[in-house]
């Protein structure tokens, strides 16, 4: 960049062209690869932005993000305004994008029965000395997208709020939604509150298009499925 070249700080651009402003509005699938790369930086020169600096790192690399992955340190900190923290961030990044690559895809466990709630949630609950209750969130395909604790409690009972159950669910993008908590006393039959509970958030999950499919009771030795027992 010459001298006389007028030099806009990042901070003074409008919010929709600032790199990191522009993945959170937009999506991260919309932003060049120097935005990527200038957030990465996290800043630039004192003559130039980060995404300028990005855009003299990419060219160094042909704007092809193979060969950048390829480039040292040292071959990173020869250009003006790269340092051990910049070159090594970005060498990290780029690392971790190509681990990506060959990773194998999350096999998300399937959820086809009560068997298979209580083969995720008995180990983590059944030997508990107090209660706790749990969430789980499913997609269309009856696979596993999150589990959440919602409420914790004392020896013979918990509380769970429904709101934030829903608020889980949505922000998961759930279709299907499953309760489950436990009775440390070793009773499996649901108590009187379990069960206004359980239609409390049915009809809750039901207005906003979400299916309550089960809740389970878990003890050390075995469980109590709502949907085995017709209770939903």
């Amino acid at each position: 960049m010459s001298e006389d070249s007028i030099y806009r700080p990042i901070r003074e651009w409008n919010e929709d062209d600032r790199p990191r402003e522009k993945l959170m509005l937009k999506g991260k699938s919309n932003l060049s690869d120097a935005e990527l790369v200038a957030i990465l930086l996290g800043s630039g020169t004192r003559r130039e932005s980060a995404v300028e600096l990005a855009r003299r790192i990419l060219q160094l690399a042909d704007n092809n993000l193979v060969e950048l992955g390829k480039l040292s340190l040292t071959q990173l900190q020869k250009l003006p305004g790269i340092g051990p923290v910049k070159s090594i961030t970005l060498t990290a990044a780029l690392e971790l994008g190509r681990r990506r690559q060959e990773a194998e895809p999350v096999r998300r466990k399937q959820i086809l029965r009560s068997r298979d709630i209580y083969e995720v949630f008995g180990p983590r609950l059944g030997d508990l000395g107090h209660e706790e209750f749990w969430v789980m969130c499913l997609n269309r395909n009856s696979r596993i997208v999150g589990t959440n604790r919602v409420g914790s409690g004392g020896i013979s009972a918990t509380v769970a709020d429904i709101r934030m159950i829903l608020k889980y669910a949505i922000e998961m993008h759930t279709s299907g939604l499953i309760l489950c908590h436990n009775h440390p006393s070793g009773n499996l039959q649901p108590s009187v509150e379990d069960v206004k509970l359980t239609q409390s958030i049915r009809q809750a999950a039901h207005l906003m298009d979400i299916q309550l499919i089960d809740h389970l009771i878990v003890t050390e030795a075995s469980y109590y499925s709502f949907a085995d027992e017709n209770m939903l």
